[in-house]
This record gives C-alpha cells, sequence and structure tokens, in this order.
C-alpha cells in the first residue's frame, strides 16, 4: 500500500514517514510543495493521502479538490492533518472529500489506528473492484460465447435458404459488406454498422416457405406464382421475429421490408419512404446490385456501370436517394468488396 505525504515542513514529514514504516506492506511518497504531489498524482495512484492544512501555494482542501478531479481518484481516502479546530474548515474539508481529520500535535497511536483503518477501508474497495472487474470479464466472456453461437446458427440457417435458391454463399456476404459500406457512409454507429452485417444475410430467409415449382422456375412467374413468392418477406419474419435479440429483431425488420419500394410499389406492404425501415432501405440496394452483377444459372452479369445507371435511374422510386448516393460514394470500396467475395465456378 502506498501513503503519499504532503507537508510544507519537512521534520512534520520525517516523523510521519518514521510511523507509516511501521506498518507492514506499506511504503511512503513525500513532497512539501502540494503543486508537485498533484503532478505525481496525475502518473501514480495511492492508496492514502495525508495532507496538512495551512500551506504556501495551495492549502490542504484545494489540493484535495484538485486531488478528486482527477480520474478514478474518488474513494481514496485522505487524512487531513491540521493545527485548525474551527468547525467552518472541517465542513469546507468534508464537502471537498476529506474522509478523516487528525488535530497537531499528532498522536502516534492514534495517527497510527486512524491509518490502518483507512488503508483497510482501501482494501476493501480494491477487493470489490476487483471482482466487479472480473466479474464484468466473466460477462463478456459469456455474451461473446453467446453472439458466437447466434451468429453461427444464423449463418446456418441463411446456408438452408441459400440450398433452395440459385443464390450463392458470396451473395450473402458482399451484400452483406454492402450494406455495411452504406451505413457507414450514412454515419450509424460501429455497433449498427456491425448488427446491419450480422442480420443482413438472412434477408431470404423466408424463401424456405415457397415451392420449389415456383422457387427454381427457369422462366418468367405467372401472376398467381408471384404472388405466393411475394409472401417469402413475411415468412421471413415470422421465422426471425420469435427471437428475442437484438441482431434476430434487425434481421426480422430487414426480411419484411427489403423488397419494399421507396415510391410505395413494393411488397409485402406498399410502405413507402421513411416508413420503410431504414435497415430495409439499404439491404434494397446493397441486394439489387449485387444480384444484378452477379452471375446465375438462368443469367448472365450485368456489367457494374450497366448496373450502376439502372440503381441511379431508380433512386427516388425503387430505392432511396441517400442510400443510392451513399453506396456510390466511395466506389473503390464496393469494388473492394466484390473482389473480395468471389463465387464459386
Amino acid at each position: 500500500m502506498r501513503i503519499l505525504i504532503i507537508d510544507d515542513v519537512q521534520i512534520n514529514i520525517t516523523i510521519l514517514q518514521h510511523l507509516i514504516r511501521k506498518i507492514p506492506g506499506c511504503e511512503s511518497v513525500a513532497f512539501t510543495n502540494p503543486l508537485l504531489a498533484i503532478d505525481w498524482c496525475r502518473c501514480n495512484e495511492p492508496d492514502l493521502v495525508v495532507v496538512d492544512y495551512m500551506m504556501p501555494e495551495m492549502d490542504g482542501i484545494q489540493f484535495t479538490r484538485e486531488f478528486r478531479s482527477l480520474e478514478n481518484y474518488e474513494v481514496i481516502p485522505i487524512l487531513m492533518v491540521t493545527a485548525n479546530d474551527e468547525i467552518s474548515v472541517r465542513h469546507d474539508a468534508l464537502n471537498s472529500g476529506i474522509t478523516d481529520f487528525l488535530i497537531k500535535p499528532l498522536d502516534n497511536i492514534e495517527f497510527m489506528a486512524r491509518t490502518k483503518n483507512m488503508l483497510e477501508l482501501r482494501k476493501s474497495h480494491k477487493r470489490i473492484t476487483d471482482r466487479a472487474e472480473w466479474l464484468a470479464e466473466e460477462v463478456h466472456k459469456a455474451t461473446t460465447e453467446i453472439l458466437a453461437r447466434e451468429r453461427e446458427t444464423i449463418f446456418c440457417l441463411s446456408r438452408a435458404a441459400e440450398y433452395r435458391d440459385p443464390e450463392t454463399g458470396a451473395h450473402i456476404l458482399r451484400m452483406a459488406h454492402y450494406s455495411k459500406h452504406i451505413a457507414r457512409v450514412l454515419g450509424l454507429t460501429l455497433d449498427q454498422q456491425e448488427l446491419l452485417l450480422e442480420a443482413a444475410p438472412m434477408h431470404d430467409i423466408g424463401k424456405v416457405g415457397i415451392p420449389d415449382s415456383i422457387l427454381l422456375k427457369p422462366g418468367k412467374l405467372t401472376v398467381e406464382e408471384f404472388t405466393i413468392m411475394k409472401q417469402h418477406p413475411v415468412i421471413g419474419f415470422e421465422v426471425l421475429s420469435t427471437g428475442n435479440s437484438q441482431m434476430l429483431k434487425a434481421a426480422a425488420t430487414i426480411a419484411l421490408s427489403h423488397h419494399e419500394k421507396f415510391d410505395g410499389s413494393g411488397y409485402p406492404n406498399g410502405l413507402s419512404g421513411n416508413d420503410i425501415p431504414l435497415y430495409g432501405r439499404i439491404v434494397a440496394v446493397a441486394d439489387v446490385f449485387d444480384a444484378l452483377t452477379s452471375e446465375r444459372p438462368y443469367k448472365k452479369a450485368w456489367t457494374i456501370e450497366r448496373a450502376k445507371q439502372l440503381i441511379c435511374n431508380s433512386a427516388g422510386q425503387h430505392f432511396d436517394m441517400t442510400c443510392v448516393n451513399a453506396f456510390f460514394s466511395d466506389f473503390d470500396e464496393v469494388l473492394r468488396i466484390k473482389n473480395s467475395f468471389v463465387d464459386d465456378q
């Protein structure tokens, strides 16, 4: 335990250090200048402070206020030594953060007893703090494990949808990273960007409920078939909305809204403008761009410029103009993502 002593009279410091040496496991650091002591405290943490009241440049109360303003120094015990027994001084000292008082001339036995008591108080606080930090770390580990299992489950669900759909795993990765890219440019928080990255892959999970005859049909769907196909956002929402996690809730919102169009002509609910959840508006741009620029058994990949032109022309109708502008504002990042996740041949 480290005890900081501040007194402008050297003989007083010598006496206090002599007494402190009698306490097992303690060392002392002393200053006759309180300004130097404060500078020391900015880089070193004492376990107890013994401070004189009457000192030049800065008295004990001023020192205490300055000391208490330092980060994490709110609960370190401070023992004030003073020859002034005025009640107003004591009130000011208590209000500034002094823990206890001793009146000069010092009684050695009383000083030792008060010092040991405050050191025990400090030890108890450190044990509680250490325990709290340990618990926080354990909670963090457990939460990380839960999130990892949740991500693994979600990825498996997404893969299950892929096996019933001619889209690829690389498509899911690309559109998720495109979505995160848009969110970053729009100024969403890092947590929101990561949430979108993790939830976006589940946008088409509802396709597990669509018959193969419709889902895998190579030609154009009939009106009746397309009506059934348009149910996959609702199915996805119903599958995902039963979960309580933030990620599943975000995924449910994306699944339900990523086929809505900005002008209200989308499905399943015909939402328009900002009534469409932001995550859905973001994923709509990312999903369509990747679908257009990816080769499928039933179509050739569009060129990037052709896809870009279509999406820009559809801004304000199919897509949110703000999301489109965000997507294309850093096209080098779009190309980097596209080249990072390549479809298997």
